[in-house]
């Protein structure tokens, strides 16, 4: 018997699969079982779709990445205002998506993109909706759901069933609990936990695993402590923590992320309820 050609050294295709004329399969890609790729979707080198994955729609998939049965990639999305309009999903190199993960292309009143960056994890049941932004090294738990038009920063991780609201931001280096309803923006290297979900400190561990120093940390946490005391308004906060912090380049990062603002509110620690003004 003629040996199967290993992963990532020829491109394969299962008996079973559809691949639509115009697909482009990159090389070394694996196409399993009973799996679709639909006419403009493009799979990057190596690329491999276990079985009964779906890839539809104008959809990109970076090199490397694994995807598990019946996720479905790239269909149109979960919004009525959409009307057919040509939109894509990006997915960045080295990702895997676990078992029943969805991930919908982007819509004309978000920019028409939705973008997935490197190395992220999505694990079972997990949702990606129209026109998110997604950083890189970012875990998705199994059915966290992200509504549409969110921005998730990198090595942003979220607990099992995190809902997240549609318009919110969540900053680089968060750490979202599972089951959190996150409603409002979390600031880069906070943790939120709850529902409604509300600020609870720093995701201390997550920044010792990623080899932030002591020093660092520690300038982190008395920066914390000053933009969310009970005095004055935060805009007034944010310029004395500009000042005291002027050389801290991630206190700057949450500094930037306040200023910045969006759709929603901030997410504050529970006993701050004052004006952001």
């Amino acid at each position: 018997m003629a040996q199967a050609p290993t992963r990532r050294t020829a491109v394969g295709i299962h008996p079973s699969a559809v691949v639509e004329p115009g697909a482009r399969i990159g090389e070394g890609a694996s196409v399993g079982p009973f799996c679709h790729v639909g006419p403009d979707a493009e799979l990057g080198e190596g690329v491999e779709l276990l079985s009964h994955v779906v890839v539809a729609g104008r959809t990109r998939i970076g090199a490397r990445t694994r995807i598990f049965p019946f996720a479905s990639i790239g269909h149109e999305p979960q919004d009525l205002k959409f009307h057919g309009e040509e939109s894509s999903l990006e997915i960045g190199e080295d990702c895997t998506i676990r078992e029943g993960v969805t991930m919908n292309p982007g819509t004309e009143g978000g920019g028409l993109l939705t973008k997935v960056g490197k190395n992220c994890t999505f694990l079972a049941n997990s949702h990606v909706a129209h026109d998110c932004h997604v950083g890189d090294n970012v875990i998705f738990s199994n059915n966290v759901m992200i509504a549409g038009h969110c921005r998730i920063g990198n090595f942003v991780i979220l607990g099992g069933g995190a809902a997240v609201h549609q318009f919110a931001r969540i900053g680089d280096h968060a750490f979202i609990g599972g089951m959190a309803a996150v409603e409002n923006d979390v600031i880069p290297y906070g943790m939120a936990l709850g529902n409604r979900a509300n600020l609870a400190g720093l995701n201390l561990i997550g920044l010792k695993r990623r080899g932030f120093s002591r020093e660092s940390i520690h300038d982190l946490r008395r920066a914390y402590r000053l933009l969310f005391a009970a005095e004055g308004t935060l805009k007034e906060r944010v310029e004395d923590v500009a000042g005291e912090f002027s050389a801290h380049p991630q206190v700057h990062e949450i500094l930037d992320f306040i200023r910045e603002g969006g759709d929603r509110a901030l997410c504050t620690p529970r006993e701050v309820r004052d004006s952001t003004a």
